[in-house]
């Protein structure tokens, strides 16, 4: 390996570690507003909205009603306030037995 892979592993370490490090350095013990962290709480879920959206108009070719079912399972039982992981795990279970039909 070259020394500009090394650098730009280097750089890739301190660009990833930076975000880290600047909140536990500047708001160790202090209280953010409300807002900010409401707003804090749901980056996950929008993000995963925002990854997975997509993907449910091309999850098979030419059968969108299979994507649909699957973000309509989805949208219910996070709605009514499982956790992640069960969200995923109840929309593949969902898709699978729709699958069988």
């Amino acid at each position: 390996m070259g020394a500009s892979y090394w650098w730009m592993l280097l750089g890739m370490a301190v660009v990833t570690y930076l975000p880290r490090m600047i909140p536990l350095t500047f708001l160790d013990g202090k209280e953010l507003p409300p807002v900010v962290s409401g707003v804090l709480r749901n980056i996950p879920y929008a993000v995963l909205g925002a990854l997975i959206f997509p993907a449910i108009l091309h999850i098979q070719d030419g059968h969108i009603l299979f994507g649909i079912i699957g973000a309509v399972t989805a949208f219910v039982l996070s709605f009514i306030g499982l956790d992640v992981m069960f969200v995923v795990i109840g929309t593949i279970a969902v898709l699978a037995i729709y699958s069988l039909f």
